[in-house]
């Protein structure tokens, strides 16, 4: 089984762990992942806010390339990356105008047949239904499954899962052997791209999701959102100032969770590379 790997910028930077336990989890699996070849920025999360013939020119190149390198479903680990390249698609679909335009522009062809899967997606599709006797340390614990506002919207185009009550990624949890909280900021927003420029606001909107998260008794923070895990994990000292109080509870993306149940070592997963402590 062989499909593309879009990485986006994050994943070859700031959540190089992102990319470690998704390449550990999907070889391990027997799913061999080929980058798209000279990949470029697909504009998250500036470009749509800015330009929108560039905020679609980005993701379509990305896409044309895939194309040309003959790949005909591409994996996005970055929930952001993935709403770009998904939305992009949709609206050269529904608006055929705009493909000569953004063709003109990055001067590649689009027929626009490459097919778009999530971290979550790729999962369910390829290696959930293999995993019957695959799982030799279930990681036992409570676990709150983070989505973030980006992973299940825009709804109307990204058509995955349930928009106020995402339940895929606990699904997967749970055949991780994690038993999966219910609580109540599943799809809120952890402060997104104001990490830098709006700490104090990252650290109020985060805080009030690891506090609804710890106060529910979970052990762990699970995302599928390099953005989201860097809020959690990397601010977690504004979070601590928020909430006056310090909070060790780790944040862990979803790959690695499913990576440790697979029996893969703690290093390959880069579990070390974290903020916040994984001792669990």
């Amino acid at each position: 089984m062989t499909l593309g790997l879009y990485p986006g910028c994050s994943l070859k930077g700031s959540s190089r762990e992102y990319t470690e336990s998704v390449l550990a989890v999907t070889k391990a699996c027997g799913i061999e992942l080929i980058e798209i070849e000279d990949w470029n920025c697909c504009g998250a999360t500036a470009a749509h806010n800015l330009n929108k013939e560039l905020s679609l020119a980005l993701p379509a190149r990305i896409l044309s390339l895939a194309e040309e390198q003959g790949l005909t479903e591409i994996v996005v680990p970055c929930a952001a990356c993935y709403g770009r390249l998904t939305v992009t698609k949709h609206e050269i679909a529904e608006h055929p105008e705009l493909k000569e335009s953004i063709t003109k522009a990055n001067g590649l062809k689009y027929e626009g047949n490459v097919g778009i899967l999530n971290i979550i997606q790729m999962i369910d599709k390829y290696i959930t239904p293999n995993l019957e006797g695959r799982i030799i340390k279930p990681f036992e614990h409570k676990v709150a499954c983070y989505y973030g506002c980006l992973l299940v919207r825009p709804h109307g185009i990204l058509q995955f899962d349930r928009e106020e009550d995402p339940q895929s990624m606990d699904e997967l949890m749970l055949k991780s052997g994690a038993t999966p909280i219910d609580w109540a900021f599943k799809t809120e927003c952890c402060g997104a791209g104001l990490s830098v420029s709006r700490t104090s606001s990252v650290g109020r909107l985060s805080g009030e999701i690891m506090k609804d998260a710890v106060d529910r008794g979970a052990e762990a923070i699970i995302v599928a959102c390099p953005m989201c895990h860097s809020n959690l994990d990397m601010r977690r000292g504004a979070i601590n100032d928020y909430l006056g109080k310090e909070i060790d509870v780790p944040v862990l993306y979803a790959t690695q969770v499913l990576g440790l149940a697979l029996g893969i070592d703690r290093k390959t997963l880069g579990l070390q590379r974290h903020f916040v402590a994984v001792n669990i």
